[in-house]
């Protein structure tokens, strides 16, 4: 039976240097018990040392995929080991992504020494520059598929008013209405779809007129749909075009409320972001926005690919809402990310705020 540590009066002792490091430290025995996490380490998963003192690693760190063999291995041979990106789940909260680095330790008792880096950032850069080419494909995707389905549009829908002139029998005429009705439908969807390329028209707001007005949009629709606001009354105003901002969320919101049944919470949440990078740019203040639902959650199937114009996770849904939210978001130089499981999906928008002093 090995012997459980007992926990430190502080960070004090042969670890304190330890304490000094940005990165994250964890130190365990033979039987991976841990003996020590640094400031860093509870910084990055949230936990407080005296709590996890005696505690095998696995109720730190879960069980990420290859890690338990390489920490086999590293006790066996006593060999280093690097891993990227392990995936770290957290109960009521988000994976971790880090990096890891496995050494053999040369102390009394202890085996080997964990330094984790956490890399959210790097992925989010990562993640960023994908979207921005997705955004670029949908974009000469969507402008081609427009125009070549609306010239011929015209010309079929002259054509069915005239044959409905021609036709004396009623029922006959039925099946020209339904040609015209649906040519109408569909020029309204090319429209939709070229209205994204428009120009903004961009003016100083404050953005929680515009969530309000989403707001009272959502309970008209959805009556009983619950519809929570926590909002950072301190945040400056944006430069951005209101129509534009009020649709991107509207989409957002709606396609939540559709997922629900109209039943369930959706809150609408604003908090100011420092230091952030949006379309390659640094950036001193953003605004992050979030739509969070209690819903289902996005299908497995879907989750990558949601932004996709015609992609949709609802029977008779278009596609369309969030392809429009995104690239409105984009002309605004910001972005979307989403985050879904069941009970919870929270849309991200990062908006810069721009200092005009």
């Amino acid at each position: 039976m090995p012997n459980t540590p007992k926990p430190p009066a502080g960070h004090a002792g042969p670890f304190a240097g330890l304490d000094l490091l940005s990165s994250a430290v964890v130190v365990v025995d033979d039987h991976l018990l841990i003996h020590y996490l640094n400031a860093g380490a509870e910084n990055l998963f949230a936990v407080s040392h005296r709590r996890l003192i005696g505690a095998p690693l696995s109720q730190l760190l879960g069980e990420p995929a290859g890690l338990a063999a390489a920490l086999d291995n590293a006790l066996r041979r006593n060999w280093s080991y690097t891993g990227q990106d392990l995936k770290i789940a957290r109960p009521n909260a988000d994976p971790l992504h880090v990096d890891c680095t496995v050494s053999p330790a040369e102390a009394a008792g202890l085996r080997l020494l964990l330094e984790f880096r956490p890399i959210d950032a790097q992925l989010r850069v990562a993640r960023e520059e994908q979207l921005l080419q997705q955004q670029q494909a949908n974009r000469e995707l969507i402008r081609n598929l427009a125009h070549e389905i609306k010239n011929p549009l015209g010309g079929i829908r002259g054509s069915a008013q005239l044959l409905e002139r021609e036709l004396a029998d009623p029922q006959l005429r039925e099946y020209t209405e339904v040609i015209i009705a649906e040519a109408d439908r569909l020029q309204d969807l090319m429209n939709r779809l070229l209205t994204s390329h428009s120009m903004m028209r961009p003016n100083q707001l404050n953005i929680h007129d515009v969530l309000e007005r989403v707001r009272r949009l959502i309970l008209a629709e959805f009556p009983e749909i619950a519809i929570r606001r926590d909002y950072d009354t301190s945040l400056p105003e944006l430069t951005a075009d209101r129509e534009q901002l009020i649709q991107a969320i509207l989409n957002i919101a709606r396609n939540a409320a559709q997922a629900m049944n109209g039943r369930g919470e959706i809150r609408l949440r604003t908090r100011v972001a420092r230091q952030v990078t949006l379309a390659k740019r640094r950036f001193k203040l953003a605004l992050e926005l979030q739509v969070i639902d209690n819903g289902p959650g996005i299908p497995d199937e879907i989750r990558d690919k949601i932004f996709y114009p015609l992609v949709s996770g609802r029977e008779g849904g278009s596609g369309l809402g969030l392809s429009l939210a995104q690239s409105f978001v984009e002309q605004h130089q910001g972005m979307i990310e989403v985050e879904s499981r069941k009970g919870r999906t929270c849309f991200t928008i990062l908006l810069p705020i721009i200092d005009r002093a």
